[in-house]
């Protein structure tokens, strides 16, 4: 399942009375995403997990604000530009292998579809895609760092 197929599940879940949906694949493989009350070692919050048959349930808390409020535009960020965003929670990797050159440098230009990076989340590389052409202004993700759900990870300069 690609980045955006499961960003729009997950947007489904969250705007709906849902309080999970299963899928699961013609190869066996499952996902989850239950949205709740969850526990968190120090207290509970809501959260969304997502699990793969292969892996155990993770539990990933989400903050208690408004996703408006949670993914603020860097202050260097001119209005003209366009921010890409994890779809996930999970590490971010610039390249295929550690060895790989990476999939984009700042400058590059891209076209929809252009794979930008990877987000390994529970064992599974999510390949992440440009939605709009242009050129990369900014690599805003450390390689192989956590990012957040709504991160910024690049800023597009949109074609004219």
């Amino acid at each position: 399942m690609r980045a955006r197929e499961i960003r729009e599940l997950v947007k489904i879940v969250e705007e709906s009375q849902i309080g999970e949906l299963e899928i699961t694949y013609w190869w066996g493989r499952k996902v989850r995403i239950s949205k709740g009350i969850v526990g968190t070692g120090s207290g509970r919050s809501t959260g969304i997990e997502i699990v793969t048959a292969a892996s155990q349930p993770a539990v990933t808390p989400l903050p208690h604000h408004t996703p408006a409020a949670m993914t603020p535009a860097p202050a260097d960020n001119p209005g003209n530009l366009v921010e890409i965003k994890a779809p996930m929670v999970g590490t971010f990797y610039r390249a295929p292998a550690p060895e790989a050159d990476p999939y984009i440098r700042e400058g590059d230009a891209v076209e929809p579809g252009k794979v930008l990076c990877i987000i390994e989340a529970m064992k599974l590389m999510n390949e992440i895609e440009a939605e709009c052409s242009g050129r990369i202004v900014r690599i805003l993700a450390q390689n192989g760092q956590p990012v957040e759900y709504n991160q910024p990870l690049f800023l597009v300069e949109p074609a004219s």
